[in-house]
C-alpha cells in the first residue's frame, strides 16, 4: 500500500477534481502490475494495473489507496473491471465518500471477492485530504495556509522593504503547492507590498491554472497591479464585502470578476459554489489572522528561514485573535522537510 501511495502523488495538480490514486497487483508475494491516475478523464489506477498484470491479474490481490468507483463516468467503473480480472482479494486504504463514485467495496464484496479496509489510512487521507474534505464538508472549500517566516515568526522587515525570506528550493516547493490547488487568495495589503502574479512558473504546470482570489475592496486593489493587469488571461476574482460603483466597474472592464459577500464564511461558501474546492491562502499577515481566528484553516504551511528579522518587524501571526477554539488548541505536525536551508513544517488542527 505504501508503494501505491507513492505512485498516486505522480498525479499530482493533473486529476482535479479527481483524486490521486494509485494501485499496485501482487500475486504470490511478486509485485506484477502498478498504475495510478495521471490524468483527469485518463484511465483510473486499477485499470492500469490490471492492464499491465494481463493475465496475472487472476488470483492476485489488488492494493488500492481510494475504493474502487462504482459508476460510468468518463471511464467504466473499475469495480466491474476488478470483478473481469479474476483478482481474488482487494485491500482498499479509504472509502470514496463521493455518492457519485461510491460503492465500489460493496459490489466486489457482492461479486464474492474479499476486501480488506483501512490500511495505510491514515496516510491515505492526508494525500487525498482535500479531495475528501470537499465531498464530507461541501460548504466551503479545504483551506490551506502558507506562511514564510523567520528564525524569529516575523514576515517582513520593521521598515517592510520587500524581502524574499526563503531560498530558491523552497520557492519552488510553493509553485508546487500552487499546481496542486483551485484557487490562491492573498489580501490587497500583500498586492499593495509584493505586487505577486500568483501563477505556477515552476515544477509541474497544473492541468488547470488555480483562480487567483483577493481578498479586500475594489478601491484598495491597483488597477496597475500584475493581478489585473493579467485578469484577461488568468482568471482573477476579488472578493469583496461591498459594490463601490466606479471601482467595482473599473477592475470588471479588465478582466476581474468582483464578487460580493459578508465575511469570510460566505466569501468561502461562494468559492465553493464556484466549484473551488481547495484554497491556498498566501498572506498577508490580517488575511492569515482573519482566516485562523475564524477557525478556517484546515492545514498550515510553515516555510522558516534561517534569518532574524529582530525588534519592529511584522509578526507573523500578530493579527490573530486569541480565544478561538482553533487558535487556542493545539496543532499536530503532518510533515516536515527541508528545502535548502529552509525548513517547512505541514500542522494540522489537532481535533481534526
Amino acid at each position: 500500500m505504501r508503494r501505491a501511495l507513492l505512485l498516486a502523488r505522480r498525479g499530482w495538480a493533473r486529476t482535479a477534481p479527481n483524486p490521486m490514486v494509485g494501485a499496485v497487483v501482487v500475486r504470490d508475494g511478486v509485485v506484477v502490475g502498478e498504475g495510478w491516475h495521471a490524468e483527469y478523464g485518463g484511465p483510473h489506477a486499477e485499470v492500469m494495473a490490471l492492464e499491465r498484470a494481463g493475465a496475472s491479474a487472476r488470483g492476485a490481490d489488488l492494493y488500492v489507496t481510494l475504493e474502487p468507483c462504482n459508476h460510468l463516468g468518463k471511464t467504466p467503473p473499475c469495480s466491474e473491471a476488478v470483478i473481469a480480472a479474476g483478482v481474488r482479494r482487494v485491500i482498499v486504504a479509504v472509502a470514496d465518500p463521493n455518492p457519485l463514485a461510491g460503492g465500489g467495496i460493496a459490489r466486489l464484496r457482492q461479486a464474492g471477492l474479499a476486501v480488506t479496509t483501512g490500511v495505510e489510512a491514515a496516510a491515505a487521507e492526508e494525500l487525498n485530504a482535500a479531495f475528501l474534505f470537499a465531498h464530507r464538508h461541501a460548504a466551503r472549500p479545504f483551506v490551506t495556509l502558507k506562511l514564510a517566516v523567520s528564525l524569529d515568526g516575523m514576515l517582513a522587515p520593521g521598515d517592510r522593504t520587500r524581502r524574499q525570506l526563503t531560498g530558491p528550493e523552497a520557492m519552488k516547493a510553493v509553485h508546487r503547492l500552487r499546481a496542486g490547488v483551485d484557487a490562491v487568495a492573498v489580501g490587497t495589503g500583500t498586492v499593495w507590498a509584493d505586487d505577486p502574479q500568483l501563477t505556477v512558473r515552476a515544477g509541474r504546470r497544473p492541468r488547470v491554472a488555480p483562480t487567483r482570489v483577493v481578498f479586500g475592496t475594489p478601491a484598495h486593489l491597483p488597477l496597475e497591479a500584475r493581478l489585473v493587469r493579467s485578469a484577461r488571461k488568468v482568471p482573477t476574482w476579488l472578493m469583496t464585502a461591498a459594490r463601490t460603483p466606479g471601482p467595482h466597474a473599473a477592475l470588471e472592464d479588465r478582466g476581474v470578476r468582483v464578487l460580493v459577500g459578508d465575511g469570510l464564511p460566505a466569501h468561502l461558501g461562494r468559492l465553493r459554489a464556484e466549484g473551488i474546492g481547495h484554497v491556498l491562502v498566501e498572506g498577508g499577515a490580517r488575511l492569515a489572522g482573519a482566516f485562523l481566528t475564524a477557525g478556517l484553516v484546515d492545514r498550515l504551511v510553515i516555510f522558516q528561514a534561517p534569518v532574524l528579522l529582530g525588534a519592529g518587524a511584522l509578526p507573523a501571526f500578530g493579527a490573530v485573535s486569541l480565544g478561538s477554539g482553533l487558535t487556542t488548541d493545539r496543532w499536530r505536525v503532518v510533515e516536515r522537510r527541508a528545502f535548502g536551508e529552509d525548513q517547512m513544517t505541514v500542522y494540522a488542527p489537532a481535533s481534526r
